[in-house]
């Protein structure tokens, strides 16, 4: 990413000037294409203080303001399904390796982060919970904010479990599940579980009063999904991947989630997972108000072809595509805000992509009065992009990476 300011030093002027502004603890910005809270870009101002958002669309700037030039301001994104990056995975449970996590998401645009889990063991996962918690407690400066954990797994089907380890798999467990969110101080934000397990429906009617509950790698049929959002669950993971496709006989559990207006759908943009057409039509099912990008990456994301390790398993990245030893795809190797372009590339509006990518997972996570949007009051967390949303630079909380 260092090669970045490199290539395009020119875009990168404002920063300088904002590196040596000095008005007390207030940053100005003219001259702006803003991402705003109604989802359209509107040409104006904004103010940072105290590494929040201040003020935007104001009538009157300073004459010494930053001039952005006419470039796009968006919201720093938000991943709520990341594993890793760098050679790092979130289920290590090791600290410094979900720094440089979060340090590499940074630098992508990736503002904020929900890390995801594996199907492991409890102990395991509660080791790697703690370092979330530490992370969240810490939140060293520079880095994406750790906004909560994803738990995926291990209340899985056998037939659906795809890359997670079935050695592990378990049937809904609230108490297990309670100890684990307790430990970490509340911070699991979204719970996954496949709705045709044993114990399911009360499983989501009480985990939905401490975090989303989301269906995922499920081999259910309509009713028994239709249960499960009636229950209460209110996401699904990964839409098309991990469970039946779309029959005009056996609609299953897609169907079930794009009748039901509660529910927001998760969608792995990355080129690799779902068939630009599927993206289109994901968009057109739920509305762009219901969907979520996310990236899925694996810890060889940012990192060269060659063998590398998913919750005990083998992964094998050749091409930008990671599967395990028997072929299955596992997750990606892309970060969010490239997944973000390339849902743009496929016919997605500009707005509706970017909604799906900062304000939609930061309602996921319950997180949408910190991050998510550029409002008055949020962490100033934001991206500078072109005309054609390349990236120029990343600011978090006001300050450039």
């Amino acid at each position: 990413m260092s090669g970045l300011k490199d290539r395009e030093g020119h875009a990168v002027y404002f920063l300088q000037r904002a590196l040596f502004h000095e008005r007390s603890d207030m940053m100005y910005y003219k001259n702006a294409k803003i991402y705003t809270q109604d989802f359209r870009f509107q040409a104006g101002a904004f103010s940072v203080e105290n590494g929040r958002f201040a003020e935007i669309l104001p009538e009157s700037v300073p004459a010494d303001a930053v001039d952005l030039q006419g470039a796009y301001v968006i919201p720093g994104l938000v991943d709520v399904h990341n594993h890793g990056n760098s050679g790092r995975d979130f289920s290590d449970g090791d600290y410094e390796g979900l720094k440089t996590m979060a340090a590499y998401l940074g630098r992508c645009g990736v503002t904020s982060f929900a890390p995801a889990s594996m199907t492991l063991p409890y102990d395991v996962l509660a080791k790697a919970f703690a370092t979330a918690k530490r992370l969240k407690e810490e939140a060293p400066a520079g880095l994406s904010r750790l906004m909560g954990i994803q738990m995926e797994g291990p209340f899985f089907s056998e037939k659906k479990k795809g890359a997670q380890n079935g050695a592990y798999l378990r049937d809904p467990d609230f108490e297990a599940f309670q100890a684990l969110e307790e430990g970490c101080g509340g911070l699991i934000r979204i719970v996954d579980v496949a709705p045709e397990l044993p114990g399911s429906v009360e499983f989501i009617e009480r985990a939905k009063t401490l975090c989303t509950v989301s269906v995922a790698h499920t081999d259910a049929n309509y009713e028994e999904a239709k249960a499960a959002f009636d229950a209460g669950a209110t996401h699904v993971t990964h839409l098309y991947n991990a469970m039946p496709g779309i029959h005009h006989r056996k609609p299953g559990v897609i169907p079930a989630a794009a009748e039901n207006d509660a529910v927001r759908a998760e969608l792995i943009c990355d080129g690799l997972h779902v068939h630009p057409a599927s993206v289109r039509l994901a968009f057109r099912m739920f509305g762009a108000h219901r969907m979520v990008l996310i990236s899925d990456a694996l810890r060889c994301c940012g990192m060269p072809d060659g063998e590398y390790e998913l919750g005990g398993q083998q992964v094998f990245l050749s091409g930008g595509v990671a599967r395990l030893a028997d072929g299955t795809i596992a997750g990606s190797a892309t970060n969010l805000f490239d997944c973000m372009t390339r849902a743009i590339s496929f016919g997605i509006a500009p707005e509706d992509a970017i909604r799906a990518a900062s304000w939609n997972p930061a309602c996921a996570l319950g997180t949408q009065d910190e991050v998510g949007s550029i409002a008055p009051g949020k962490w100033a967390d934001f991206v500078v992009c072109g005309p054609d949303f390349t990236r120029k630079q990343v600011l978090i909380g006001g300050q450039p990476l």
